[in-house]
């Protein structure tokens, strides 16, 4: 009898930790989101790791974006997107090429506008793993999409518990594919030039740019 008590309270327990994992992990990602949303500007400095063993894609590189409300600055493989609020300007100096487009309408497309932001809905959310990294604790929190059409299985964000910043984002594909992406710079409030989400597009006329309006 006492055994089966025994039984029964350790399942019992574990239900009501289970039921809380949820709205604890919820309560965490509201606070990120809270704090991130209280800078007047920010600029990460990432890895990015793009992993696919069966198609055999192993491929590592680095890149940075300034964030300001939904603008930004993003530096990638060479290449700079811009979004000044009503255009993204994607402009390539090896091919002499600037494409101007609407912003994607995709709500699973991961823009750097909502690369800070993206967990704050359509998802299910549980409390994972925590880990120490080089004495800093980051904490998981999994995060798994309510629409099931979504190319996206899961996703892991690891939140530093010091800072309350996002350190990395693991997201994992239903094709195997998985993107890892890990935060080396966070700074916050930093001295902006007033030009610097503006695209100038004379400039680049001048230097002999293509210019693509999709």
């Amino acid at each position: 009898m006492k055994k089966v008590l025994l039984v029964l309270a350790i399942v019992l327990s574990a239900n009501m930790l289970s039921a809380q994992t949820p709205e604890k992990a919820k309560s965490l990602l509201d606070e990120v989101y809270n704090k991130v949303k209280s800078y007047d500007n920010i600029f990460v400095d990432f890895k990015f790791d793009l992993k696919n063993a069966e198609a055999g894609i192993n491929q590592e590189t680095r890149g940075d974006v300034t964030l300001a409300g939904d603008k930004y600055v993003f530096n990638y493989l060479g290449s700079k997107q811009l979004y000044d609020g009503r255009k993204v300007y994607t402009i390539v100096p090896e091919n002499e090429e600037v494409t101007i487009e609407d912003q994607s309408e995709d709500e699973d497309a991961m823009t750097p506008s909502k690369m800070l932001t993206f967990y704050k809905e359509g998802h299910n959310y549980e409390w994972d793993i925590l880990q120490n990294v080089q004495g800093r604790k980051i904490q998981y929190v999994k995060l798994t999409p309510i629409d099931s059409n979504t190319e996206i299985k899961s996703r892991l964000l690891g939140i530093d518990m010091g800072t309350k910043h996002i350190y990395r984002l693991i997201e994992t594909g239903k094709n195997g594919t998985k993107t890892t992406i890990t935060v080396n710079s966070f700074k916050t409030n930093q001295p902006l030039s007033s030009t610097l989400f503006n695209f100038d597009e004379a400039k680049y006329k001048d230097e002999g740019y293509y210019i693509l309006r999709n």
